[in-house]
């Protein structure tokens, strides 16, 4: 029987950007499924809670046939491993992304020898994209529609329709 490639797809999603919606395209040229994993990290705060980043997600991949959203918490390897998982993709915009990541692909390699991280290179479109910036210029009156799925637009509008 063939085992179909799987990969795994971290990040805190808070919010999903265009940016990543190519990442994971970028990553279904090379893996027959993505597993998109929502982190919830019980120290940091989130514009997002863990239900609505994996509702955006859901609403913009739809078909879980080859895109399946699951969240963790923890170690990455770990759920990587639970998952029958060996790769990880990771999207690197610029050069300051690849320390950090790098530095993590190796911390993973040594407590997991066999998982391995791909990284993958956005379009030039999106190389500037961060779920950091949208919250930013979003809150400082900025449009973002042309930056997050239609989805993201719509909860942003919303979240902050309810804020006094």
């Amino acid at each position: 029987m063939n085992k179909k490639s799987m990969a795994v797809y971290p990040g805190s999603y808070d919010p999903l950007t265009n940016g990543h919606i190519d990442i994971i395209q970028r990553g279904l040229k090379l893996f027959d499924k993505i597993i998109v994993a929502v982190l919830k990290n019980p120290d940091k705060t989130y514009l997002f809670d863990l239900d609505e980043r994996c509702h955006m997600l859901r609403e913009a991949f739809p078909d879980p046939a080859r895109i399946e959203v699951d969240h963790f918490e923890g170690l990455l390897v770990d759920f990587v491993k639970r998952r029958d998982v060996t790769t990880i993709v990771r999207g690197l915009r610029a050069i300051s992304d690849f320390e950090i990541e790098f530095q993590m692909a190796l911390m993973n390699r040594k407590i997991e020898p066999r998982i391995e991280t791909i990284f993958l290179v956005p379009s030039e479109s999106y190389s500037f994209l961060s779920s950091k910036l949208v919250k930013e210029i979003y809150m400082l009156g900025g449009e973002v529609g042309s930056m997050v799925p239609d989805v993201v637009d719509r909860m942003l509008k919303e979240k902050f329709r309810r804020r006094p």
